[in-house]
Order: structure tokens, then C-alpha cells, then sequence
């Protein structure tokens, strides 16, 4: 891990949202966990909620899903495969569902909440999964299994487009991940990430981002992680990725991943869960209006 940027925290940057901070905070995580656990789509027609997370490459995307696996399954688990390198190419290549297993042999099942993980965002036009592929995704038009293609986008008469989606198919809350440890997103990728918010309001999904890597951006969070709503260096980052792709601040989420942990830590779950359980307030409100349509 890269050393930590060095950050200040304040008495005064303690009491700016200091609503927000607290709830974070002192969150009931057992609380949240069952909020979680208990979740189920009302729309008959839909059984998993499906979340799509995209991104620029390292950003996390697959390691945040690993670290919602550890949280719902109260150990370290590894359902989608992450690198631990850095890299500038994408580690995911495919269209790929992650579920989450409950239960054990006859009593297993899986909780009615998934991901989408999906080729990272690279700058120049062959180059990381095509801004178009990223809205077949969310209209889901994207067969399980497709191998992105960084030449050319994923066409209609191809043998992993799906002509048929069904409402099961569709995403149904679109989620951006950014690393905190990022010093500046090039104005190519932000160009492709607007493309995606662009598209995917205009189908009306709702969107939110997740910022990852704060212990590694600001060394007064690596220190504790209670600490991550008082560093003057994270909402700095915060505020500059929402005015540069026009997502408002209570609509990104701090997160740390598990990454370097052995066991599980219950700091680390309440900034997952809180997350995590906005993904499935928004996403359940999309499949609300899906089912008044």
C-alpha cells in the first residue's frame, strides 16, 4: 500500500454535517445488517435487486463485493476475483452476477440483492470496457459470461447481447466507484462516466458513488477510521468528483474495503452497511416505479 497523504481534521470540520457523521459513526451496525438481511423486492416480476458498479481501473469494484460478501457472511469470502496488483488495465474482463450465499447445504439460498461487476474505465477509445456497454448493461442487454471487447462496443447482432431482457435482467441502481488515492481523474474518463449518468437518468435509474481507499488517501483515517468524516483532504476529494460528474455529496459514500485484514472489524462493516443499504433503498425505489409502469 501506497503511504498515506497527509490530512488535517478539526474541530470545525467535526461539527460541518455533523448529523451525517454521527449517524455514520455510531450506526447500530446489527441494525443495518438486518435491514439488509430481511430485504426483499415487492415486484413479483423481479427476484434479485441488481446493482451495477463501474468505475475507473483499481477503483475497487471488485473487492467492495467481496467485502459485502464478508459483512452478510460474518467472514472473509471471495466471490468475485480481485488483483492486488497495480495495474492500469482492467483485472475484470467479463459480465459477471455476484451473489450472495446464505445458508449452508439444503438450507442454502441467496439474498435478493446482487452485483453486476464490469470491465474498468480506461482513457482512450480502445482502451477498458465502451461507455455504450455500460448502458446495455444497465438496460440489460448484456448477456452473464460476455467478454468485453476494448476494440469495439458490444453490437446487436453479437453473440453476447441479450434482445429480450427481462425486468430481472435490468439494473436497477447504478453505483460509480473512485479510489480516494486517485490524485486526478483524466477528463476522458470523466467524459465516459458523464456519458453513463447521462443515460442512465435518462432511463430513470438512480445513481450514487462510493469512494474507496480513504485509509490510504489520508493517513489520519489509515490511523482510525472513525475518522473519516472529519478530513478536510476526503471531502475535498468528495466535493470535487461530485462537481466533476455531478453527484450530489449525500449520494457518495467513504468505504473501506477489506484488503489487508484478516478479520472482520466492526468499523469497516458500519461504513459497508451504510452503503450498502442505500444501494438497496434506491435501487428498491426504482423497482417501485418499474412496477407502476
Amino acid at each position: 500500500m501506497a503511504a498515506s497523504a497527509p490530512c488535517k481534521c478539526s474541530g470545525d470540520d467535526q461539527q460541518e454535517g455533523a448529523g451525517r457523521k454521527v449517524e455514520a459513526i455510531v450506526r447500530d451496525r446489527q441494525k443495518d445488517l438486518q435491514y439488509v438481511q430481511e430485504y426483499k423486492p415487492e415486484n413479483p416480476e423481479i427476484r434479485y435487486l441488481r446493482a451495477l458498479l463501474f468505475g475507473h481501473v483499481g477503483a475497487g469494484k471488485s473487492s467492495f463485493i467481496n467485502s459485502v460478501s464478508n459483512v452478510l457472511r460474518d467472514r472473509m469470502t471471495m466471490p468475485a476475483l480481485a488483483s492486488a496488483m497495480t495495474s492500469d488495465t482492467s483485472f475484470t474482463k467479463k459480465y459477471e452476477t455476484c451473489k450472495f450465499m446464505k445458508g449452508r447445504r439444503s438450507s442454502k439460498t441467496f439474498f435478493p440483492v446482487v452485483f453486476n461487476d464490469i470491465m474498468g474505465l480506461e482513457d482512450g477509445d480502445t482502451r477498458g470496457v465502451h461507455a455504450i456497454d455500460i448502458v446495455h448493461a444497465l438496460k440489460g442487454n448484456v448477456k452473464e459470461g460476455h467478454k468485453f471487447n476494448p476494440v469495439g462496443p458490444l453490437e446487436p447482432d453479437d453473440f453476447g447481447y441479450n434482445p429480450t431482457p427481462s425486468a430481472d435482467d435490468r439494473v436497477h441502481v447504478l453505483v460509480c466507484v473512485m479510489s480516494a488515492n486517485t490524485p486526478q481523474i483524466n477528463s476522458s474518463l470523466l467524459k465516459k462516466m458523464c456519458e453513463v449518468r447521462k443515460q442512465a437518468s435518462e432511463l430513470g435509474i438512480p445513481q450514487m458513488a462510493m469512494m474507496t481507499h480513504i485509509d490510504a488517501a489520508c493517513g489520519e483515517i489509515e490511523k482510525d477510521l472513525k475518522n473519516v468524516y472529519r478530513s478536510r483532504h476526503l471531502q475535498k476529494k468528495m466535493k470535487d468528483f461530485s462537481a466533476a460528474v455531478g453527484i450530489p455529496m449525500n449520494c457518495i459514500f467513504p468505504v473501506k474495503n477489506y484488503s489487508e485484514e484478516i478479520d472482520m472489524k466492526d468499523d469497516v462493516d458500519i461504513l459497508i452497511l451504510s452503503a450498502l443499504r442505500k444501494i438497496i433503498d434506491f435501487g428498491d425505489d426504482f423497482i417501485e416505479k418499474m412496477k407502476t409502469e
